[in-house]
Parts: structure tokens; C-alpha cells; sequence
């Protein structure tokens, strides 16, 4: 799943190729991408494409006051095309789920791949009307975002810092593997709760927080759609990394299971060389 530093990077190249183009047309490949139904799809047409910017995990294209919002989620993705094929879309025959061209005959699809679609689009006035961004708390790497800021946030909570950073509507933007990293860069245990964690400890996190994401952006930066998915997968240390040795202390990175999804962790980085019990158990094997 995209999180903040690649759809960080995914706005920055539609501002660079979209913003100040028209569209020309608007293709749904389909129906059940789209999470609103006024204005329609097509109300996009012949109108210039005025921004785009980012909401947490949402991107955000601002064509002549209407915003077209998409979250990719776990499968989708963004596809660039300087030309952009000549042949419509056929719904339900194809990984398209929308397709924009430009007046240049350039353009882009989302598509989704796999069986489980979470791929949304709205067409809104107002990006707050979209519900998952009206309740994003805040962005971790917007200018007020302070040490202070960060600790107010974990104060009196008994969460687990993991559940903690993937909380959208506590923090905007980080996901299942800049999560693992931050903690790992932290040197603190996914299970460890953040009511827990002394000064110290919460200024290890928060400037984790800067250094990964802040690094991950600027590793992002440029590059184009098709190069971000594996740009990521290089940069990681621990996520994705079951059983290869920690670039830190070469310890052997473990992993935790749940239902749909992974942690990644180092034994003696984060949790004092004991092992995390791999299902849904919060506490350190015995």
C-alpha cells in the first residue's frame, strides 16, 4: 500500500504533468470505485486541472473546484501514459477502474489488481467532505508538527505504538511498513505502549518519525509512477525483511502474523533480544 512519502511523490508528479492541462475525457472501467455520484464523472470534462495535492494517504486532483479524490489502498496504483491508448475501457474486463486523458493526449488509470477492491474515488466541492480525510489527525511532516505535538498524542493512551502510528484519524499518512521502520529507527518494541514510553523514549520516536519519513520522501522525489513500488521495497530495513539479518546489529529480523497483515521487527534492536509471539498476543514470549 502507498503511504505518505510515495503518494507524497505520485502528487508531486501530477503537479509537474497535470496541473495546468484540460480534460479531455474521463473513462469509468468501474462503477464501484466511485464512493459519490454528483457531480458524475464527466463533469470533469473540458475543465483545467488547477492542483494537486495530498490528504494523509488521499491524493487530491483540483480540477476548476471540483475535486477528484482517490485513495489507492492496498492493490490500487496509479499508471502514467504521455500517450495514453486510443481504445475506451471496457468495464469490468479490465484492472482499470478510471481512466483521465488531457488535452495533450496524455493521462492516467487506477488500477486495482487482485480480488479485494478498495480502491476509492470521489468527485467532491469540498476534499473534507471525503470522510476518511475529515477525520485525519495530523500531517507528521507539516511545519506545527512538533516534538510537543507528538507527545500530546501519546499521552494517557494505552495503545500499541504500532496500532498507534497506523491510526489514521491520530496520525495522517503512515501505513503497515514506514510503521515497522520508524520503530525499528526508534529502537522500540510494536507492542510497547505509548502511555509507556518516557522522554526519552518519546524523543527517539518522534525524531525516528522525521528521519524515515523525511528520508523516504526524498528518496521518492522525482521519480516516476512506475519506479516508486520498488524504490520503497530498497529502502527498508526490517519490513518485508523476514529472516535476512538486521542492517544494524546483523540479528535475524522476525516477523508477527495476523489475519491480513505483517510485522517486522529485530529482536535485539527493539525488544531486548526476546522474541514477540507471532498471533494476536501483545506481550513477549516467556
Amino acid at each position: 500500500m502507498p503511504e505518505l512519502p510515495e503518494v507524497q511523490a505520485l502528487v508531486d508528479f501530477l503537479a509537474s504533468r497535470a496541473v495546468g492541462r484540460v480534460v479531455t475525457d474521463v473513462e469509468l472501467g468501474s462503477i464501484a470505485v466511485l464512493k459519490t455520484f454528483d457531480p458524475p464523472p464527466d463533469a470533469l470534462v473540458g475543465r483545467p486541472v488547477d492542483d494537486a495535492r495530498r490528504h494523509g494517504k488521499f491524493l487530491d486532483l483540483d480540477v476548476d473546484g471540483t475535486h477528484l479524490v482517490f485513495h489507492l489502498a492496498r492493490a490500487g496504483w496509479l499508471r502514467w501514459s504521455e500517450e495514453l491508448a486510443t481504445r475506451q475501457v471496457r468495464p469490468g474486463r479490465s484492472p482499470i477502474a478510471l481512466r483521465v486523458r488531457l488535452d495533450d493526449g496524455s493521462g492516467f488509470d487506477l488500477t486495482e489488481a487482485g480480488t479485494r477492491k478498495s480502491l476509492a474515488v470521489y468527485l467532491v466541492g469540498d476534499p473534507t467532505e471525503v470522510p476518511g480525510i475529515a477525520s485525519l489527525g495530523p500531517d507528521p511532516l507539516s511545519d506545527d508538527f512538533d516534538r510537543d505535538a507528538f507527545a500530546a498524542l501519546l499521552a494517557g493512551k494505552r495503545t500499541q505504538l504500532k496500532g498507534l502510528l497506523r491510526d489514521q484519524s491520530v496520525l495522517a499518512g503512515v501505513g503497515n511498513a514506514y510503521s515497522d521502520e520508524i520503530l525499528h529507527r526508534a529502537r522500540l518494541s510494536p507492542f510497547a505502549l505509548a502511555a509507556s514510553l518516557g522522554t526519552e523514549e518519546v524523543d527517539r520516536l518522534y525524531r525516528a518519525l522525521q528521519e524515515v519519513l523525511e528520508e523516504a520522501v526524498a528518496t521518492a522525489a522525482g521519480r516516476p509512477a512506475a519506479e516508486l513500488k520498488d524504490a520503497k521495497r530498497a529502502g527498508m530495513a526490517v519490513h518485508g525483511r523476514t529472516g535476512e539479518a538486521c542492517p544494524v546489529c546483523d540479528d535475524t529480523v522476525r516477523e508477527v502474523s495476523f489475519a491480513d497483515s505483517s510485522l517486522q521487527y529485530c529482536p535485539t534492536c527493539q525488544t531486548g533480544g526476546k522474541l514477540l509471539a507471532d498471533r494476536r498476543m501483545s506481550r513477549l514470549l516467556r
